[in-house]
């Protein structure tokens, strides 16, 4: 399967929404794009929006914690979107939402 990255700013929020699979094979173009989120949104805070991921997989979400913690040493922060039940509950059970702010809209990140 195929990877659209878009970017938008929402509420003074950067937002990457991504649509797809996030896997190996699509993990360059999710990088590149998570990368240019955090140099051009000026310490504040990113957004990464799952909602319209079809499957995410472990190297992604080392991306994600890797561009939290490049978002906070730069003085910003990072959230992501998710409100598919399935993935909210693998990112529970990972602990990934101990680390990362897991929320349900861009209005509440």
């Amino acid at each position: 399967m195929s990877l659209s990255v878009r970017r938008s700013v929402v509420n003074e929020r950067h937002v990457l929404s991504v649509e797809g699979s996030l896997d190996l094979a699509t993990l360059p173009r999710f990088g590149d794009a998570l990368a240019r989120l955090l140099t051009e949104s000026h310490a504040s805070v990113c957004v990464v929006d799952l909602d319209g991921a079809a499957t995410v997989d472990d190297a992604a979400f080392g991306l994600l914690l890797g561009a939290a913690g490049r978002a906070r040493n730069e003085g910003g922060d990072l959230a992501v979107v998710c409100t598919d039940a399935r993935l909210c509950r693998r990112l529970a059970d990972t602990g990934f939402d101990r680390a990362v702010r897991v929320v349900s809209s861009i209005s509440a990140a």
